[in-house]
């Protein structure tokens, strides 16, 4: 049915769009803070309203998304893009699409199918509107792609991975060191001592091994002339999330909070997408990929969900020894086998077609080729496997009604690997694991392994297998991507063993047990915390330290009076991170390690330093607590003089504002000129917070400063059953058009840590509805 505008639509503005492809009117229904709320006859009428909303709001975003994905860039942006294209091409879905569209439920080839269909519907009416072209494509000189339904599964470089990188960077080690010290720079839980495999040497691995595999995989920007990789810190992956579930025993109100803040890349727009789709049998708000139909993050009438990254082992990398006589073959058991080989044309912009080959092992993808040692190596991803286009497994659980039916739905989960919270209205809380991690029976995943079939995957773990919890005795489930196996998980199902440092977890943990009864703004205020655990431990280190150098006795005044909060305007944080980050994480790993390894590891892990800090006889030797007070000292010396040379003026006026700053910057600002990037990018201004604060703020230092790289640009905070108080902040804007009013808007509550309420009933959102499109079938 169609929704009547309400008496105040003086205020609203109203438009009205043909749309190929719909079945019945539609109405989407724009609130102040820029959220779709979609209602439709049908789902699947929902579906393709959604698309076509997306496009409307998102399309130079999904539009990038699609020909990166694709491997189409060089199509608009010229030849120096074909590498790029020959690499993303490598790693898409090529394998049984029945089994694909089944792996994710009965109406996902449906939804995928209408998603699709509405994009091209707006894209067709932009070809009839060209003034609507959003900005990026008239100042790039070129027009938006169609999709096909099948290019919302089949690309998979949005899976949030890890452990590729992090095994040839352990084989680094391992080439000038017992590899066994690699646990400085990675702890692995539970303990677990590796060992490097027999036929292969770590030294041979080449300098760019990853070359091909980073080009697909990592994000992008423009610079002036070519799109640039964005850069990421070697202290930790900028991936990562916090969520919560308290049950009705421990709120306020008697009623369930689901919380989740889901950290990504920081940029405009904004990873996430709020949108509420309303269709007969089915009624769910929240945040999902703008390039995709349905919501992995929010709620329906009954049932609230969140996600953390749960961080198990999904790739490998398999080395091969080429033959001799034919480098067209690699050795497998007692012979060899051929490479598969696909030619294919990457059109370029300007006419022409430029043919790159993409070769392939029985396991996946090859990377590289080192005809020098004879070698060749490739990747075996599970997020390569039917069913797991990441996040698609969403659509098994917009309509689940209780943790029974969530719990089914998350046990075909596929990538990324998740925790995933869940709360409803009848006062059910629980934990579900979701993910396809493979069964290594005779190596661990954390080094290279040669591919001549003596390691392989002897299938993998089956959903119903992963851990779960569901009404927990202490009345909540909390995850923050920390190791969180229970005690008596069996130990034979090795999921992984590289997890992000605990400190956020153990902080979110600590407030929710010391509060009987939990508010909705006490989860807000949680979400936006910024005590570091990190800094409360190393202080007690300094209590009772001597100084001689004025410097450093002012350093050691600072941060021994400090609360550990990271706010902004701290000077004590502003000394503590660059410490941290440039001084005693280096000094400590050339204190412990020799200096090849040394080099190679720059940054330690926090766990294991803190670990010696407060140990230092098990790491520094005899009079192991000399040494570290004298490590301490001196590296707190040279981070004194570094803030100093950096904000000058009086220690007390410093701030970690002023260091650490946030900038939302477009993709493809640095093409345009000055004054349009300042119209497109949005800072900066300053940022509290850091890598171990629950308010993750991931930062790394350039030479110039911190630049704030990564963390929650999206947080909700449900109230479960109450669904109109719940609170929601997605930034800079929910809009990517630079001239949408809703392109940042946002930004200044986020900065603040303030919401706006996530509206769900119609009422609610009609009362706060700025704009209606009705959308009539063509």
């Amino acid at each position: 049915m169609v929704v009547a505008a309400p008496a105040t639509a003086g205020a609203i503005r109203v438009a009205v769009h043909p749309v190929s492809g719909l079945n019945s009117p539609v109405n989407l229904v724009v609130d102040r803070w820029g959220v779709p709320h979609i209602y439709a006859q049908s789902s699947s009428d929902a579906f393709l309203a959604q698309g076509f909303n997306a496009a409307r709001d998102r399309m130079f975003q999904i539009d990038l998304w699609l020909r990166k994905g694709l491997g189409r860039l060089a199509e608009v942006f010229g030849p120096q893009y074909v590498e790029q294209d020959r690499a993303s091409r490598l790693f898409l879905y090529r394998g049984d699409m029945q089994r694909e569209w089944a792996s994710y439920g009965p109406e996902a080839k449906d939804a995928a199918t209408r998603f699709a269909a509405g994009v091209n519907a707006y894209v067709d009416w932009l070809e009839h509107n060209p003034n609507a072209l959003p900005e990026e494509f008239k100042q790039l000189k070129y027009k938006p792609k169609r999709w096909t339904p099948e290019d919302v599964v089949r690309i998979r470089l949005h899976a949030l991975s890890y452990n590729l990188t992090s095994e040839v960077e352990r084989a680094r080690v391992a080439c000038v060191v017992d590899v066994d010290l690699d646990r400085l720079r990675v702890r692995l839980e539970p303990e677990h001592k590796t060992v490097v495999l027999r036929g292969f040497d770590p030294c041979t691995l080449p300098e760019d091994v990853l070359g091909t595999y980073n080009l697909a995989k990592n994000g992008v920007q423009f610079t002036a002339g070519r799109l640039r990789e964005v850069p990421v810190s070697p202290r930790a992956n900028v991936q990562g999330s916090n969520n919560w579930a308290i049950g009705p025993s421990r709120t306020t109100t008697g009623r369930p909070i689901l919380a989740n803040d889901p950290h990504r890349g920081i940029g405009v727009p904004s990873s996430r997408y709020l949108a509420h789709l309303n269709a007969p049998g089915l009624d769910v708000i929240g945040a999902g990929e703008a390039f995709a139909p349905g919501i992995s993050i929010g709620h329906n009438e009954t049932s609230g969900f969140g996600l953390t990254v749960f961080q198990a082992d999904q790739e490998d990398l398999y080395v091969y020894e080429l033959d001799p006589a034919d480098p067209g073959r690699y050795r497998y058991g007692g012979g060899w086998e051929d490479f598969t080989k696909v030619t294919e044309q990457v059109p370029v912009a300007g006419g022409g077609k430029q043919a790159v080959e993409l070769s392939y092992t029985r396991h996946g993808p090859v990377i590289k080729v080192d005809a020098a040692h004879n070698r060749a190596y490739a990747v075996r991803a599970a997020w390569l496997e039917p069913g797991m286009s990441p996040y698609y497994g969403s659509m098994r659980y917009l309509r689940a009604k209780s943790f029974g039916e969530f719990r089914e739905a998350v046990e075909h989960w596929g990538a990324p690997p998740l925790n995933h919270v869940y709360a409803d209205t009848k006062g059910d809380i629980g934990w579900v694991v979701g993910a396809l991690v493979p069964k290594r029976t005779n190596f661990d995943g954390l080094l290279p392994v040669p591919g001549d079939g003596r390691y392989e995957w002897n299938g993998f773990h089956s959903g119903k297998d992963l851990p779960r919890d569901h009404n927990p005795e202490r009345g909540f489930v909390a995850t923050a991507n920390e190791f969180n196996l229970p005690p008596d998980y069996p130990k034979d199902r090795q999921l992984g063993y590289e997890w992000a440092e605990p400190s956020r977890h153990q902080r979110i943990t600590e407030v929710l047990s010391a509060k009987p009864k939990s508010s909705l703004a006490d989860t807000t205020v949680l979400q936006n915390d910024q005590l570091t655990v990190i800094a409360r431990r190393m202080v007690k280190l300094l209590q009772r330290l001597p100084a001689e150098d004025p410097g450093t006795r002012i350093a050691l005044d600072m941060l021994r009076g400090w609360d550990g909060v990271e706010h902004p305007d701290s000077a004590a944080a502003a000394l503590f991170e660059v410490w941290l980050a440039n001084h005693l994480g280096p000094g400590f790993v050339s204190q412990v390690l020799p200096e090849p390894a040394a080099e190679l590891v720059y940054s330690p892990d926090i766990t294991v330093l803190m670990e010696a800090l407060e140990n230092p006889d098990e790491w520094f030797g005899p009079d192991g607590a000399e040494v570290r007070d004298g490590l301490l000292l001196a590296t707190l010396t040279g981070a004194f003089e570094e803030v100093d040379y950096r904000l000058g003026g009086k220690p007390a006026d410093w701030k970690w504002g002023k260091l650490q700053q946030t900038t939302f910057d477009h993709p493809a600002a640095a093409l345009v000129g000055e004054e349009v990037a300042k119209k497109w990018n949005v800072g900066p201004f300053p940022r509290g917070g850091s890598w171990n604060t629950v308010d993750v703020s991931v930062s790394y230092d350039f030479g110039n400063g911190f630049t704030h790289l990564g963390g929650a640009s999206f947080r909700m905070a449900l109230d479960v059953g109450n669904w109109d108080a719940s609170q929601v902040v997605n930034t800079p804007g929910q809009s990517g058009d630079p001239n949408s009013p809703h392109y940042r808007d946002l930004a200044e509550l986020w900065r603040t840590g303030k919401y706006f309420p996530l509206l769900y009933s119609r009422a609610a959102v009609m009362a706060n509805a700025k704009q209606i499109i009705l959308l009539l079938p063509k």
